[in-house]
């Protein structure tokens, strides 16, 4: 029984490391592995969004490696291959979006949040402290004053002896 289940088990472990492929590229040149690594990097993959085409394992980032392949085989220039990736895919593919108007607010969202922070700083820096008028009591008002004090007084005092 016991080899049996032995058996079984390494039966099925072959079957699941057989699944995970591993992708073997060959390049004409040196430059052309390079730039297929440069562009896995710089490339986002669409499906994970926080991910690059060389670090994604989905089938889209999969599928989006070999075209890269494909066209740097063909001998596609760099931008030739970001143009094809942004014409099919949009400008989300890339980590450095041209700067256009749809991507204005990328661009200068950063600054002009630093810019109008710094500004509202400054400004309630520069804000006068209002102070508090110093009231004076007229003489009825100061002898109904004494009057409370010196009852809360005889009230603390009862309550300590007490």
């Amino acid at each position: 029984m016991k080899r049996f289940l032995f058996v079984t088990l390494l039966a099925f472990s072959a079957v699941f490391s057989v699944s995970a492929s591993i992708e073997v590229y060959e390049f004409d040149s040196p430059q052309q592995e390079e730039m297929f690594q440069k562009l896995g990097k710089e490339l986002r993959c669409p499906k994970c969004q926080n991910n690059n085409i060389a670090d994604s394992n989905a089938g889209l980032a999969q599928d989006l490696r070999m075209k890269v392949y494909e066209m740097l085989k063909q001998g596609k220039s760099e931008d030739e291959i970001v143009d094809y990736m942004v014409a099919r895919y949009g400008n989300f593919v890339t980590y450095n979006p041209p700067l256009t108007a749809s991507t204005l607010i990328l661009w200068v969202g950063p600054a002009l949040f630093v810019v109008v922070g710094f500004t509202i700083l400054v400004m309630r820096s520069r804000k006068p402290k209002v102070k508090a008028e110093k009231q004076t009591l007229n003489s009825e008002e100061q002898a109904r004053l004494d009057a409370l004090l010196e009852e809360q007084s005889d009230q603390n005092n009862k309550e300590i002896k007490g």
